[in-house]
């Protein structure tokens, strides 16, 4: 048997970019070994690639992983007992090597955009409660940290308002989760994010926005039809598994890359455009059922659509043909809708003020003039 020759050195394994410590031995074979990994080669079989000394780089002829040191002496050495270890792969070697890295990515791109959608529709239903709601305080406490820790907004008078209104919401809605938790923020953006769970978070701004109780409830009830078709847990899976496809392309399998996609998600809410108007009809029957005004939610976003240049509202833009989406909910809510009310103004009044006076103040004031820019956001 030869002199045995050792060196640090890092092993790839073609798949990902993440290089794994491993000690390089030379004997009548090169031995590849580390954490959880081993590997063999023929010194016949070896193959040197193009590289600046001292650094050698080697692998077996034929396969993607490669092993690279900077041992001098053990590169020496491997010179002289592999006598084809600069021998070049021919271009048709090289070629099939390409076009097969190609492909392995195009089908992770193929799967990732029309795959993963259809295997996070048939997971949800496999997504048991306990584990849903464990995945929405897990969740929540990421969205809070990527919006700067807002504070609570625990006014007594406003919560207790609120408090009622979503019990009256949940109790005209059987089918959503068992434990349904409104939370509000102290934010300068108007929006509302639906979690696994049923969780919903409030950002005030949304609160100072509505011009009435039936605007702010209507918008509620929208994302609770999100939680009861569930959504979010829904969306978190598509983003999550799409994360870690990319992950699997860039060499990033540290769990990053999704945990980052997965808090991003939420935020974005960016669901489908059957999605939003399942989550509209579902809005409007829930407050026909509560004794709300259904077309309240048409009428926010409409003043919506025509303050589109308000940088406040740019998360209600994303969404999908606002217009349109409000000629639906019209026509669902029907005309008696109008004289509904789901709170009385006094209710709304501590409603607003939920956060402290100065969300009430603001909501109180007539809207200043907006300056219309070019936007590529399309409407909700």
């Amino acid at each position: 048997m030869e002199e045995a020759l050792t060196a640090q050195g890092r092993y790839f394994d073609g798949v990902s970019a993440r290089p794994h410590p491993v000690t390089v031995t030379l004997t009548d074979r090169l031995a590849v070994s580390g954490p959880g990994l081993r590997r063999d080669w023929n010194l016949l079989d070896l193959r040197a690639a193009e590289t600046v000394p001292p650094l050698t780089r080697v692998g077996a002829a034929g396969e993607v992983a490669r092993v690279e040191f900077s041992d001098e002496a053990l590169a020496a050495a491997l010179a002289a007992r592999c006598p084809d270890l600069h021998r070049h792969e021919s271009r048709g070697g090289m070629l099939r090597l390409v076009l097969w890295s190609i492909a392995a990515g195009l089908s992770v791109l193929l799967v990732a955009v029309f795959g993963v959608p259809v295997l996070a529709r048939l997971a949800v239903p496999l997504v048991p409660d306990a584990a849903e709601t464990r995945l929405g305080r897990a969740v929540e406490d990421q969205v809070v940290r990527l919006l700067g820790d807002p504070p609570l907004c625990a006014d007594p008078a406003g919560r207790a308002v609120l408090d009622a209104l979503v019990a009256r919401l949940a109790g005209a809605a059987p089918d959503l989760p068992r434990d349904v938790t409104v939370s509000v923020r102290r934010n300068g953006l108007a929006n509302a994010l639906t979690l696994p769970g049923g969780r919903i978070v409030v950002l005030s701004d949304l609160i100072a926005k509505a011009r009435s109780a039936d605007e702010f409830a209507g918008v509620l009830a929208h994302e609770l039809g999100h939680a009861a078709l569930r959504d979010p847990t829904r969306s978190l899976i598509q983003a999550s598994a799409t994360s870690f496809l990319l992950s699997l392309v860039l060499g990033d399998l540290t769990g990053s890359t999704v945990i980052v996609a997965v808090g991003q998600a939420a935020l974005s809410a960016g669901y489908s455009r059957a999605a939003e108007r399942a989550a509209d009809a579902y809005a409007v029957a829930l407050m026909g059922r509560a004794g709300g005004n259904g077309a309240a939610l048409a009428v926010i976003l409409e003043r919506i659509a025509r303050d589109e240049g308000d940088d406040d509202l740019a998360f209600l833009r994303s969404h999908p043909f606002t217009r349109e989406r409000a000629a639906a909910i019209r026509a669902l809510a029907g005309p008696e809708a109008e004289g509904m009310r789901i709170l009385p103004d006094a209710d709304w009044a501590s409603l607003r003020a939920i956060c402290g006076p100065g969300v009430a103040e603001d909501a109180a004031k007539p809207d200043k003039p907006r300056r219309r820019r070019p936007s590529s956001d399309t409407p909700l």
